[in-house]
């Protein structure tokens, strides 16, 4: 395995290097961190890039001079180190301004300061190259049903989307917007929880060629779903504008952990499925040094997220590779289904006429037919475990 490097395109939220570890239990066990000093050890450790928030690169509340400061220091260190910045985001959910959301807040000149703040941002981003633009809709929920009508809440959401597109059109900016599902946390239920809700919402929208999904490994788990599924229709729609990966062991809490530190087997199947079917975007990393970690544990949660990815690439294209394995593909009909269930030019009438398809079908016979799925999931397991 090689180590990796900026054409593997690998990349990391400031936020997830930078996070000092504060839980609803427990207060900051690290001191904060350069922005800059982390955009140096990425560098250092094969990183492609680096993405952030607004107020990660630039404190909230910072006054313009220190703003075109800091941006300028970040400007020379990206320049310095070669680090792409592909994508950019806002945060709308740690002020307690956001308490109700950003765009579907109740106070409509919170609405309106939100959206102020994303196209501020959104200038930053395209000044640095950025193409994505990601939207994590953290706040954008309720607790109680009473809160809010939901219907609305959603006109007011497509409302901003709408709004912000224009603004980029205008602005000829080279961005492509990204929805962030999640099902919950930090409110009790957040709009556009999955990436079906997303799919469906993103139709909608007056620009909607311009908005696509950011899926999450954790947020769609979090949701009990499969998350190589979600990437699957995500790139039948051709809606995969960017993802991030990271762990997690199910339905419970945001865990954010080193990609591949939860259900790993489906973290194989993930990256099967990435490098075989064209994506080319960025591998983003969006996870959290654990709370147990001094900044050594950082930096070698960050290299374990790389080298966890390029392990299953690895493994990936191995089992791929295996004539056995390919074998087991052909009993299981791997191929098969993407064979047209009707023939070229046909339709419901000349299916009805083909005694074949039903008067002469032996369903029984058919039905004796074994898939062998379970063979081939033990021979991709064992790929994995290195054990072929």
């Amino acid at each position: 395995m090689t180590a990796p490097t900026p054409a593997d395109k690998f990349t990391f939220g400031l936020w997830t290097v930078g996070w000092q570890g504060v839980d609803p239990f427990g207060a900051a066990i690290r001191p904060a961190i350069d922005p800059l000093e982390s955009t140096r050890k990425l560098a250092e450790l094969g990183a492609y890039g680096v993405t952030f928030h607004d107020d990660d690169l630039v404190p909230f509340g910072s006054n313009d001079a220190d703003r075109t400061k800091i941006i300028e220091s970040f400007k020379a260190v990206l320049a310095e180190t070669g680090l792409k910045v592909p994508m950019a985001t806002t945060n709308l959910f740690s002020h307690p301004v956001f308490k109700d959301g950003g765009f579907t807040s109740n106070d409509r000149s919170i609405r309106r300061y939100a959206l102020r703040k994303v196209m501020r941002n959104m200038d930053l981003a395209a000044e640095l190259g950025a193409e994505t633009y990601v939207f994590w809709g953290g706040r954008e929920g309720t607790e109680y049903e009473s809160a809010k009508d939901v219907r609305v809440a959603l006109d007011r959401f497509k409302e901003g989307f709408d709004l912000l597109c224009q603004y980029s059109i205008d602005k000829k900016y080279n961005l492509k917007f990204a929805l962030e599902p999640k099902p919950n946390e930090p409110r009790g239920d957040i709009l556009l929880p999955t990436v079906g809700h997303a799919l469906a919402f993103i139709n909608e929208l007056e620009h909607s060629e311009m908005v696509g999904l950011n899926p999450e490994v954790g947020h769609e788990q979090m949701a009990n779903l499969n998350f190589v599924h979600a990437i699957a229709q995500a790139l039948w729609h051709g809606k995969l504008f960017h993802i991030d990966l990271n762990g997690q062991n199910g339905p419970k809490f945001d865990q954010d952990l080193v990609f591949g530190h939860g259900n790993l087997l489906n973290a194989f199947y993930l990256v099967d499925l990435l490098e075989t079917a064209g994506y080319d975007g960025p591998r983003h990393f969006d996870y959290k040094p654990s709370r147990t970690e001094n900044f050594d544990g950082v930096w070698d949660s960050a290299a374990a997220n790389m080298r966890t990815y390029l392990l299953l690439k690895e493994r990936a294209a191995a089992f791929r590779a295996d004539p056995e394995v390919q074998a087991a593909m052909e009993t299981a009909g791997h191929a098969e289904i993407a064979t047209p269930t009707l023939a070229a030019g046909e339709g419901y009438a000349e299916l009805l006429a083909d005694r074949s398809a039903f008067e002469d079908f032996d369903p029984d016979a058919a039905a004796r037919r074994g898939f062998g799925f379970v063979r081939l999931n033990q021979l991709a397991l064992e790929h994995l475990m290195g054990a072929r």
